[in-house]
């Protein structure tokens, strides 16, 4: 009678169970899988009910489960889905506790050709040149024109550009050699790039900034690269789509956005609004980088390769003290398991042999999955993936019912917005950001509707 009342409870529980994966949108036949994650789960803890089970050791199992390399991102974010489900329906102090955002986050890896790790692997065939653009469909282009992509590439890295330029003037290339049905770059001249930046302003209606970026690739190509400079390219169509102001946020709005993130998301976003950080240079940030001591955080290696000095926010302290404690833990259960390295700048791993360890060079915000280097084998612990952060803080704009187009880098204008509102003065404001000219920083005195001076409005003058 007992084990037939049990049999029942299960039953019941896996039906609720069913029904409320259903109510969250998973597929009907998807709902199979979550259950045999959840079971898994289950069974991994035998002789324990799951309201035994504390955050730590939900922690550890989805860190095991992400140990697995075959295991797809797409199959790991289910995995977390599962177990959070399971316990939305136990209500457990736990399943409350946990950070369910970091885990979802960190779901997918850093691929080769990610920003951060693309340097460490140089492309050989078209394909990996496709990939690095971000087509594949450019593959046969390179193929066909293979020595001049892979001497761009070299010229751009032998310069100390970045990855993302390499990428983008890569790509305005290949669009380029398109439009000329795939003809050799050097049997096209100032004419033939004349017309295709005026389609681009006729056809395609383009922004400025967007010809202008076209423009800069296609003149690298032919003065540094084929040594064929253009010259003048006459008079052609200019695009006339104008840059627009960055979307602000007021104060209000921001606390609202971050009231509705939690754990490391919430740590992250409020880096971005409280020290104006890029979202790769927060997510970039290395143990040594945080200056507790001088209340500063040091950002390298930022846009145009430079070095910058921003503030740490001194509501950040203690939250990020707490974050390094755990993340020191993790470090050490790597080191105890024979893993524990992080990806070097600049070949330093190979001046620095004990480097990659030592807990300085960890990445702040370390992801929950190891990740497998496709080409050395090396198993290493990177930073989180940026699109999990950029999915929280798009959620929490909408949660917060703040009709903007808002996102992280939105958190970076609203920095500099209300800085400025503050009474900082421009070149400051510059200074923290990064900007190389004071005129890129000016868009906010649009945006504040001042010319250096504040104006008042007439109407409100009495």
């Amino acid at each position: 009678m007992a084990a037939g009342t049990r049999a029942e409870r299960e039953r019941h529980f896996w039906n609720r169970y069913r029904n409320t994966l259903i109510k969250q949108q998973v597929k009907p036949e998807a709902v199979r899988w979550y259950v045999l994650r959840a079971e898994q789960f289950i069974r991994a803890f035998p002789g324990r009910r799951l309201a035994e089970l504390g955050a730590d050791d939900i922690s550890a199992y989805l860190e095991s489960v992400g140990k697995n390399p075959s295991l797809q991102a797409w199959q790991f974010r289910q995995a977390v889905d599962a177990i959070q489900t399971l316990y939305s329906l136990v209500n457990t102090e736990s399943g409350n506790e946990l950070d369910w955002g970091y885990w979802r986050s960190s779901a997918r890896t850093l691929d080769a050709q990610h920003a951060t790790t693309a340097r460490e692997f140089q492309p050989v065939a078209p394909e990996d040149y496709a990939k690095r653009i971000g087509d594949t469909r450019f593959a046969p282009l390179i193929r066909k024109h293979l020595e001049v992509f892979a001497q761009m590439s070299s010229v751009i890295q032998t310069r100390g550009m970045s990855i993302r330029t390499e990428k983008t003037y890569l790509g305005w290339v290949c669009r380029f050699l398109l439009h000329f049905s795939g003809e050799a770059p050097t049997r096209l001249g100032p004419a033939e790039v004349a017309a295709f930046l005026e389609h681009l302003a006729l056809k395609r209606n383009v922004a400025v900034s967007t010809q202008n970026l076209a423009l800069n690739a296609l003149v690298f190509l032919y003065d540094k690269v084929l040594n064929q400079p253009l010259g003048d390219l006459g008079a052609f169509r200019r695009a006339k789509r104008p840059r627009r102001v960055p979307v602000v946020l007021s104060r209000i709005e921001v606390r609202h956005l971050l009231a509705g993130l939690r754990g490391t998301h919430w740590l992250i976003a409020s880096l971005l609004y409280g020290t104006g950080m890029r979202l790769m240079e927060s997510l970039r940030l290395r143990v040594q980088d945080l200056e507790f001591d001088r209340g500063l955080i040091v950002v390298r290696r930022g846009k145009g390769d430079k070095d910058r000095i921003v503030p740490l926010p001194e509501s950040l302290v203690e939250p990020l003290t707490e974050h390094l404690e755990s993340a020191r833990a993790l470090h050490q259960r790597d080191l105890d398991a024979g893993y524990g390295q992080a990806m070097l700048p600049d070949a330093l791993a190979r001046k620095y042999p004990n480097a990659p360890r030592e807990w300085r060079w960890q990445f702040v915000f370390p992801s929950g999955r190891l990740s497998l280097d496709p080409r050395s084998g090396t198993i290493r612990r990177h930073h989180l993936h940026e699109t999990g952060v950029q999915k929280a803080v798009t959620s929490a704009v909408r949660r917060a019912g703040i009709n903007k187009r808002a996102s992280c880098h939105t958190l970076r204008h609203s920095f500099a917005t209300h800085l400025l509102e503050s009474g900082y003065d421009i070149r400051t404001v510059q200074e923290l950001l990064g900007h190389s000219d004071v005129a890129t920083t000016q868009i906010y005195t649009h945006v504040l509707n001042r010319g250096g001076l504040a104006v008042r409005s007439p109407l409100d003058a009495h």
